[in-house]
């Protein structure tokens, strides 16, 4: 068994504004789906990049999951190439801006 994700970014983030999406956001998004066996997280992670650059999503929760997949086993070489496949069909210009992000998140291993 993986490590199990705990998240608190919605309780932190909005907990006294909206705490019924924070507790989806923390418990049930992070918290069960992610911790769901039925996916490995390396797979997991580059299924929820693509389907967010799939979205036209170019902010930071794109970049915290590029730097999630990174952390759960996607090499540089193979965010590229799940980027540049992508990129055919969710357009070109999703594909430039989310590969400037994950230059980022990769630049430790240039």
């Amino acid at each position: 068994m993986e490590k199990k994700i705990i998240q608190t970014a919605g309780r932190n983030a909005l907990g006294d504004f909206a705490p019924e999406f924070a507790h989806y956001n923390d418990d049930i998004l992070f918290g069960e789906n992610w911790n769901n066996e039925d996916i490995d997280l390396k797979t997991r992670s580059i299924i929820t990049v693509v389907a967010l650059m799939s979205q036209g999503v170019t902010d930071s929760a794109i970049k915290f999951h590029i730097m999630n997949a990174k952390n759960h086993g996607v090499s540089r070489k193979e965010m590229a190439a799940v980027i540049t496949h992508t990129a055919f069909y969710s357009g070109w210009p999703h594909a430039w801006a989310v590969f400037n992000i994950a230059k980022q998140v990769y630049a430790d291993e240039e």
